[in-house]
């Protein structure tokens, strides 16, 4: 969490702690949050859709298996659901997002975090480390 921190969250809420979802009511207060990107929507999405502002959007990047929602929930709110694939991107797209990722890193607002680097011998290591791990810090690096 102090990594997240140090590269420029407001706040960051550790899923693993019991009353994680009262900490980010209490620090969104009436407002609500009005964007989660959710990496583990069929643990989180009906918990998401209750921590949401009027108008707010959950996108989701990850998930793992299926969950059931009330609509209800999205409804009340005029909340959204959006997901996202990197796979479906055209070319231009791409090639826009790398430009993006580019200039931040060049003038200096985007700061990638490097995690373990492994060659690429060891591939099979590096895999089971990070199944196995608590969480990664940084990107792991195969190095050829």
């Amino acid at each position: 969490m102090k990594l997240v921190l140090e590269n420029g969250a407001h706040e960051v809420f550790n899923h693993k702690e019991g009353n994680y979802i009262n900490k980010i009511k209490e620090a969104a207060g009436d407002h609500g949050v009005d964007v989660i990107i959710e990496m583990a929507s069929n643990f989180n999405l009906n918990n998401d859709l209750q921590l949401l502002s009027l108008g707010g959007r959950v996108v989701i990047v990850g998930c793992r298996g299926p969950i059931e929602i009330n609509p209800r929930d999205t409804m009340a709110k005029e909340s959204s659901i959006i997901g996202v694939s990197l796979f479906s991107q055209t070319k231009e797209e791409k090639q826009e997002c790398a430009a993006a990722l580019y200039a931040g890193m060049e003038s200096g607002w985007l700061n990638p975090v490097i995690g373990p680097e492994y060659p690429l011998e060891k591939a099979t290591e590096a895999h089971e480390n990070i199944i196995n791990s608590s969480g990664a810090l940084g990107k792991m690096v195969l190095i050829m």
